[in-house]
């Protein structure tokens, strides 16, 4: 039952080597194998492959989201590792220094070296 089966996401990369490079050097996530067809990162426990597609970067959701308990810890650190977060005006979703507060969550969006959009939230308490 798919209950029971790890899920991770997959993420498209137009240049996977540079994507690589990205989710590595970048978000410092750790490379677990290299196939012909994939790149398979670690991150908290769970993991995510990039895989070579000329369609990377074209979806306008997010693909991925990371659950962090301090939101603004993690963005600064982001921030030095050069990561720019994205800034929405749109029905339902604003955002400020690029943070977008709601009733559950706080949450900030940035794109990969793909053009992809990952997210990073923070749950409210209560």
């Amino acid at each position: 039952m798919l209950t029971d089966a790890p899920v991770q996401a997959a993420i498209p990369a137009s240049d996977i080597e540079r994507a690589k490079a990205f989710y590595r050097d970048t978000l410092g996530l750790a490379v677990l194998r290299e196939t012909q067809d994939a790149v398979h990162l670690e991150s908290g426990g769970t993991q995510l492959f990039i895989y070579p597609t000329a369609n990377a970067g074209q979806a306008p959701h997010t693909l991925a989201a990371w659950s962090v308990a301090d939101l603004d810890a993690e963005m600064a650190d982001l921030r030095g590792r050069g990561v720019t977060f994205e800034e929405y005006d749109l029905p339902g979703l604003k955002t400020t220094n690029g943070v977008a507060e709601f009733a559950a969550m706080r949450g900030a969006w940035f794109k990969d070296s793909e053009g992809n959009i990952l997210g990073v939230t923070q749950s409210r308490e209560g």
